[in-house]
């Protein structure tokens, strides 16, 4: 098993999720590169234009450790990546689990993103001003457990590990995609997981993405918020668990 994690975050916040599959799984976490301060002398900007230059990143992994039949996690914008490193290589992932994903965050006919792209150009202007002071703001929305106070700072620290001119291109390539096309190419079982109240994806572009992905699975979680790993993690192993032990039999 494989797991992406999202905008902001680095594999420490798999914690609760992983060591559920760790007794009967090769278990892989993958740091999206940038999200770290420590990766910022080897991050060529050219290359993270789009999130193919990730999904590249992500595929180099797996062919240097000789993965197959890998069964892909990702939560937000790693799905993203995860599913299109899954398109360009399909040999390599048996299943690919999307938790609050979306392939598009800007509004457009017929479909809803969540943001109007004045929404979007505001939150990159924010990041781009005061990266710190959006991260301590926006937290607290996107977490949406304010029983849990110790998750939202966390959040906030793991947000300030990334280097701020990274985190902007970061906030680009993943705001402004739009992936709705590559959903048809997606050839193996999907598991798209939503939570409700969740600040980033509404539940209409998780729809979406269950109704262009060929034979996909929906199921929403008993969670609310963006980062149901960390707010809400019973319920989202539950739901892996219970599609991986389904797609591997």
């Amino acid at each position: 098993m494989v797991f992406v994690h999202g905008f902001g975050e680095y594999q420490h916040m798999w914690r609760f999720i992983t060591p559920e599959f760790e007794e009967d799984r090769r278990t892989v976490l993958f740091d999206i590169l940038g999200d770290d301060q420590g990766a910022v002398n080897g991050y060529p900007p050219e290359r993270y234009g789009t999130l193919r230059g990730h999904a590249d990143d992500l595929l180099r992994i797996l062919r240097a450790l000789d993965l197959h039949q890998v069964m892909l996690v990702g939560h937000s914008v790693g799905a993203m990546i995860g599913a299109l490193a899954a398109i360009e290589e399909p040999e390599r992932f048996a299943g690919l689990v999307m938790i609050t994903a979306s392939a598009r965050y800007v509004d457009d006919d017929g479909y809803v993103g969540g943001f109007s792209r004045a929404d979007i150009e505001g939150l990159l202007d924010a990041i781009d001003s005061n990266y710190l002071g959006w991260s301590r703001a926006t937290a607290p929305t996107v977490m949406a457990d304010g029983s849990m106070p110790e998750l939202t700072e966390e959040l906030v620290q793991s947000f300030a590990r990334t280097n701020p001119r990274i985190a902007l291109q970061f906030a680009r390539a993943t705001f402004l995609s739009d992936h709705r096309d590559d959903l048809a190419l997606l050839k193996l079982p999907v598991l798209v997981l939503q939570c409700t109240a969740d600040a980033m994806v509404p539940a209409l572009a998780g729809d979406y993405l269950h109704e262009h992905i060929p034979g996909s699975r929906l199921q929403v979680l008993s969670a609310t918020g963006h980062f149901p790993h960390l707010s809400a993690p019973a319920p989202t192993v539950e739901a892996v668990r219970a599609f991986v032990d389904t797609v591997t039999v």
